[in-house]
């Protein structure tokens, strides 16, 4: 009965290797295209704007957006947690540009603008919120993208 069990845990063994290699084959795959596509975005928002010889303010903060969003990929890749925090940023420059483009080229300021203000002081608080707990509850141990514990920040229980 002795072999059954090894057999089992060597099946075991070998179809967990095989499904991790999907799916963080899968991962690296798709943070390669989300990373490529947000480049390629980059570059023809910034190429459109030499072409129309000016840059508005708009368009500064669409680069600040492509900007947050390649870097929330970089520390994605490399340590595997998505930050809250930058998906708070990018809302907050994504509701300014919305506010500033709606202002400038569209109408007279109603309600709407308490209303993506509003939005956008919320965005702030809870990035307050965030911070002030990641720095009050600190993690208890760092992973990277292996797994693997990393630093000395992790102390065994």
């Amino acid at each position: 009965m002795k072999w059954i069990d090894d057999s089992r845990k060597r099946m075991h063994k070998g179809a967990n290797s095989i499904g991790n290699l999907f799916v963080e084959g899968f991962h690296y795959l798709g943070l390669f295209a989300i990373g490529a596509a947000t480049a390629w975005a980059s570059v023809a928002a910034f190429l459109s704007m030499v072409e129309k010889g000016s840059a508005s303010v708009d368009d500064i903060l669409l680069l600040f957006i492509y900007l947050e969003l390649g870097a929330m990929v970089g520390i994605y890749f490399k340590t595997n947690h998505l930050p809250i925090r930058f998906l708070l940023y990018i809302a907050i420059t994504a509701l300014t540009r919305y506010l500033i483009g709606d202002v400038s080229h569209h109408k007279a300021p109603d309600i709407g603008l308490l209303y993506l203000c509003g939005g956008i002081f919320f965005l702030a608080l809870s990035v307050l919120a965030v911070r002030f707990a990641s720095y009050r509850f600190p993690s208890s141990k760092v992973i990277d993208s292996t797994g693997e514990v990393v630093g000395d920040s992790y102390t065994e229980k």
